[in-house]
């Protein structure tokens, strides 16, 4: 048993409640191993894909909770401020329960998780500004109607929900030696943490935050260590990690994330959007920003490697807009360099394109858009400019195409490289 567990846990009762109150409404999701990431980190990685929760993240655990909890109290119908996952969780809880849901979001929040309280039943309304005013028009209309509030983490009840994901783990990795947690408001990873302390307190466990937009984030090797407090009061303004854009850890959470957590680390957004294209393309697992965090503080080399036994990823949710895939795709291929940028000159006449464009085919690259340009450039008399998006098959075939057209006689700039 962990002796130091805080007096401010969720208590054996509360968290009995909450396994009761999750049994058979949520999915016991799997752990995958990867030889690939095991590789790379040089020890054992285990993906917890929570990811493949029903709604699509570990919020359902909470919400499930804290209305068990409510019992009749609930009958009014409940409301939640959220960016979109807890909301899609309350809506959630609320229909099985049967009873009324309002959900307050930012009128940023993605489109999916909007569409998908809407589909739940839930009355949804969005609201300008960040999370914090969503949550003050949630609290504001339970006021008013007499409806129950729902806080996304700053609850005794939800957090007790959230340790069932730390029950789990327990039993699903006997052999975990370390646990990597997103973390926003502290509730997954306040609830985990009580869970694992209390029968392996020697298991490190390691928050990832997002950072400020800009930041500079510096690795393991170069850095000192961030302390809990200083890292606890940053304020994410990344965008693509909205899941986890909390200012701070709550009054209930932020004691049991200082006592409980070993480390807090943060990462930039261009690491997030690296995480999610990898676990897509090797892992074949669809991860919003906020649940691909922990895979972007193990590849920016923020997570320590173990002497032994296996390092666990929290992939804490799976809602992300169709369309902000294929953007982070796109942007992956032209890192990768198999996605070329380009603008040449060619004669304004007929046939100058067509030329151009079997320059390109000859040397094996695909055209997937184009555009001629004669405003706005340098160009001579009888000249137009064109712009290019080509598909290749690596950098080194890049520069082949590039040198193909050279050699036609077609001047290149890159532009994927401005």
């Amino acid at each position: 048993m962990y002796a130091s567990l805080p007096p401010g846990a969720p208590d054996a009762e509360r968290r009995a409640r909450a396994r009761a109150a999750v049994e058979g409404q949520i999915r016991v999701t799997p752990v995958v191993a990867s030889q690939g990431l095991e590789e790379r980190f040089g020890a054992p990685v285990v993906l917890k894909a929570e990811s493949l929760q029903r709604t699509g993240a570990f919020k359902l655990r909470g919400a499930l909770a804290k209305l068990a909890a409510l019992g009749d109290a609930a009958a009014p119908g409940v409301v939640a401020g959220s960016a979109g996952n807890h909301a899609r969780a309350v809506a959630q809880a609320a229909k099985i329960r049967g009873v009324p849901a309002a959900v307050f979001m930012p009128e940023g929040a993605p489109i999916a998780k909007v569409e998908a309280c809407r589909e739940l039943g839930a009355n949804v309304e969005l609201v300008a500004g960040p999370l914090e005013d969503a949550l003050a028009a949630a609290t504001d209309h339970a006021a008013r109607t007499g409806m129950v509030f729902l806080h996304p983490f700053d609850d005794l009840d939800v957090i007790a929900g959230q340790s069932t994901l730390g029950d789990e783990l327990l039993e699903q990795v006997p052999d975990m030696a370390q646990i990597v947690v997103p973390v926003g408001g502290g509730g997954l990873i306040s609830g985990i943490a009580v869970a694992v302390r209390e029968q392996r307190p020697d298991v490190r466990i390691v928050g990832v935050r997002a950072a400020a937009r800009g930041s500079v984030i510096a690795t393991r090797s170069s850095r000192s260590p961030l302390s809990l407090g200083g890292l606890a009061d940053a304020e994410p303004t990344t965008t693509i990690a909205d899941g986890i854009a909390v200012k701070k850890p709550g009054i209930l959470t932020g004691p049991l994330v200082s006592e409980l957590v070993d480390e807090l680390v943060a990462v930039d957004e261009d690491s997030i959007a690296e995480a999610m294209v990898l676990l897509l393309d090797r892992v074949n697992l669809v991860v919003e920003g906020a649940g691909a965090v922990g895979l972007s503080a193990l590849l920016r080399d923020l997570v320590p490697r173990p002497d032994k036994g296996s390092t666990v990823l929290v992939l804490s949710g799976g809602n992300v807009d169709t369309g902000l895939l294929a953007q982070l795709a796109r942007r992956h291929e032209t890192l990768v360099g198999r996605r070329l940028g380009l603008v040449t000159m060619i004669p304004d006449r007929p046939g100058s394109l067509a030329r151009l464009v079997a320059v390109v085919a000859g040397a094996g690259g695909n055209v997937t858009e184009v555009s001629h340009v004669r405003e706005g450039v340098d160009l001579h008399v009888g000249d137009t400019a064109v712009r290019m998006t080509l598909e290749t098959r690596g950098p080194d075939h890049a520069d082949r195409v590039l040198a193909a057209i050279t050699e036609a006689g077609f001047p290149v700039k890159r532009t994927d490289r401005e």
